[in-house]
């Protein structure tokens, strides 16, 4: 069946395409050299992302910088991979580097401030019993290209103020109108974006100051504000001109900043790509050709409670701005910085695993790896680590990864949501706890931001938007009283759980004529249930991990389709509905033999590679053979490759590693090795970690 044989081979279209951090000495060469190796590992496209470490001697947006640009961008072409280009000199865009703020001083970041010491160049803007309220500028910094350029250096460069028209204009002058001189022909081709990454208005390393810019105050005014009842905002308080404030500082930048990149690039042929300043900033969604987030610096984590907090809201934030929108892809910068006891480079394939399957069962169909790095050469390796590219353990065996990402943003593209829930919400204000026991319960939902509120309608108890009908309505009453506002607890799920499971995560879809539920196991311990679909149609399964479709037999009931659901930690399923003739054609779901694990000795430890390689003889009858297929499930922390006689047995990448040994193993002894590599922060990072055998 087609759809079958594109979750097997899903198309180039869906890869990968991560921050690529040109970092060091380029040379065309290797430039040429690694993107052909990105190619040959399944990655089909890249951001060109500037980074810090880049040579002195390539001056940024300079000749010599735009003819190794050029380079990377017609090897790519000629590999037929995408290009996505970075809006910057580092982060956060808007600053071309600091070269929109030199030489005019005036464009620089500005805000406002409650002092009680006016100073020269300030402006007055209100006078309040706990002090002065002025404009004067942030002196906010961003992240530079060069050593003694980052954050807290005197070298940083200076932000400029995004709310300006003058200052955006000048960016897009100096950064997208000579990047479209140097490439124009392969704009709308190989180069299918530009990524504006996390603008932020004040600048980095900014406190006591609130955005502001050059006008604001009259628009303020104009608007009906009283700006000494601004106050409360430093001490954290709401009130009418506070609401007004950020209801017109969210219209400005959207306009100003966003609006004005937006319209750039639809004019160019190209889309507006990459991801606002903050986790649950949903409204200035609108204005990215591919909506997207950020999941960096493990603010979320397999260890942590993967519903809490504004960060939790950032995969369905994304997801479901681009369902609103009609966009067909949304996209998450993942992985960036998320080592694991503050230890850079320990990030480990469990945890990428983890990270992965949270964004995609949430809707996110389009995975930016945070990074490759051009160069680990000296300080490089220190900065924002790990790659997870070419320097990982798991380069050798990337094509598992690339294959992974490709397949579950293929099946999560052009995809009819199942969603009977609307969540009305606000800007930064996406209602974590709100939605948890949706989650908890696998209730299908939908954000509905406010901009979006008077496109509503309600028809019998029901919500109406863009032709979907919500059968019930959580959020403020007042807004939608005549729609249906149940309990959480009267909604009914996607699937049901016998006994209930909270870490179980559930997408409910149809595509291509099939109904999909995609789950997840989100915990750290198996789950074992029984499952009841709404379906009376045949199943199918698919381990989307390993590739591995079958059969699925079910129980009819008058509820649906019963059926037993095991899935381990780090597991991902998808269950479909299919034809009778489908289904007969694919193997029933195999069965094991769970194997006794032999002793393992250790046999080689090569500190070098952080490789530790033990060996083991397995004894096994004929009778045993023919029973099932074997399967060796072992211990031991990090990547496992399995060899059996002398053949590769397959590789893991996160405890317990599951071998199925079929043909394989022959009867009576065999002979088995087991290498173990560790995590590159034994090289790199702070303190060593364990692998291997040994407890």
């Amino acid at each position: 069946m087609k759809f079958l044989a594109q979750l097997q081979n899903p198309p180039r279209e869906f890869t990968a395409i991560p921050f690529w951090f040109l970092n060091g000495e380029l040379t065309a060469e290797e430039l040429r050299r690694q993107l052909a190796d990105f190619a040959a590992h399944g990655i089909y496209g890249v951001v060109l992302h500037p980074r810090m470490g880049l040579s002195p001697d390539i001056t940024y947006l300079g000749e010599r910088y735009f003819a190794l640009i050029r380079t990377a961008v017609e090897a790519a072409a000629a590999l037929d991979m995408k290009i996505v280009l970075y809006d910057e000199g580092m982060y956060p865009s808007g600053s071309a580097s600091g070269l929109v703020v030199k030489d005019h001083p005036e464009l620089a970041s500005e805000g406002i401030t409650l002092t009680q010491t006016v100073l020269p160049g300030d402006e007055l803007l209100a006078q309040a019993e706990s002090g002065t309220l002025v404009v004067r500028k942030s002196g906010g910094t961003m992240r530079g290209l060069h050593w003694g350029e980052d954050d807290g250096e005197k070298n940083a460069p200076k932000t400029a103020d995004i709310l300006n028209p003058a200052a955006v204009s000048r960016f897009i002058e100096l950064t997208h109108e000579a990047y479209y001189r140097e490439l124009k022909e392969y704009f709308g081709a190989a180069i299918i974006g530009f990524f504006t990454d996390e603008p932020s208005i004040l600048g980095r390393n900014v406190s006591g100051m609130f955005p502001w810019t050059h006008g604001f105050a009259e628009i303020f005014r104009h608007a009906g504000g009283n700006a000494a009842n601004l106050t409360a905002l430093f001490d954290g308080r709401e009130n009418d001109d506070t609401r007004l404030y950020h209801k017109l500082l969210l219209q400005r930048e959207g306009e100003v900043y966003y609006g004005t990149l937006s319209r750039w690039c639809e004019a160019h042929g190209i889309g507006l790509m990459g991801h606002p300043h903050q986790s649950d900033d949903i409204e200035v969604e609108k204005y990215f050709a591919v909506p997207g987030q950020d999941l960096v610096l493990r603010w979320l984590a397999p260890e942590k409670d993967g519903l809490a907090g504004i960060d939790s809201t950032m995969a369905k934030c994304s997801a479901d701005a681009a369902r609103l929108m009609h966009r067909r892809r949304n996209a998450n910068e993942c992985f960036g910085a998320c080592n694991k006891d503050d230890n850079p480079w320990q990030l480990s394939g469990g945890d990428i695993k983890w990270y992965t399957d949270w964004l995609a069962v949430r809707g996110v169909n389009l995975f930016i790896p945070h990074a490759f790095y051009y160069s680990i050469r000296g300080k490089r390796k220190d900065e924002r680590p790990p790659d997870v590219g070419p320097h990982s353990i798991w380069w050798a065996h990337y094509e598992a990864w690339s294959t992974y990402w490709r397949r579950l943003s293929w099946l999560m593209t052009d995809i009819d949501l199942h969603a009977e829930a609307a969540v009305l919400c606000r800007n930064r204000d996406l209602c974590p706890d709100t939605v948890r026991p949706l989650f908890e319960r696998q209730i299908g939902f939908q954000y509905i931001p406010e901009s979006y509120f008077p496109a509503c309608t309600v028809e019998d108890g029901a919500l109406w938007l863009h032709g979907h009908r919500y059968t019930a309505v959580l959020g403020d009453k007042a807004l939608f009283p005549d729609a249906a506002h149940p309990e959480v607890s009267a909604l009914e799920p996607d699937c049901r759980c016998d006994p209930p499971q909270p870490m179980l995560r559930c997408a409910s879809f149809n595509k291509e004529g099939r109904a999909c539920w995609l789950l997840v196991n989100e915990g750290n311990t198996p789950i074992k249930t029984r499952l009841t679909l709404p379906v009376d149609a045949p199943l199918c399964r698919y381990d989307l991990w390993n590739g591995q479709p079958c059969a699925c037999p079910a129980e009819r009931t008058a509820k649906g389709a019963c059926l037993p659901l095991e899935l381990p930690a780090r597991g991902s399923l998808l269950l479909f509905t299919c034809t009778a003739r489908e289904s007969e054609a694919l193997p029933l779901p195999p069965t094991y033999l769970s194997l006794a694990a032999p002793a393992f000795t250790l046999a080689d430890e090569d500190a070098a590679h952080l490789t530790k390689t033990y060996r083991a003889t397995l004894q096994i009858t004929a009778t045993e053979l023919q029973t099932a297929t074997p399967l060796l499930t072992l211990p031991g922390q990090e990547m496992a490759e399995l060899t059996v006689n002398g053949q590769p047995a397959g590789v893991s990448f996160w405890p317990p590693h599951k071998f199925p040994l079929a043909g394989l193993l022959t009867p009576g002894e065999n002979t088995l090795t087991l290498t173990l590599t560790g995590s590159p922060a034994n090289r790199y990072g702070k303190h060593p970690v364990p692998y291997g055998l040994e407890r």
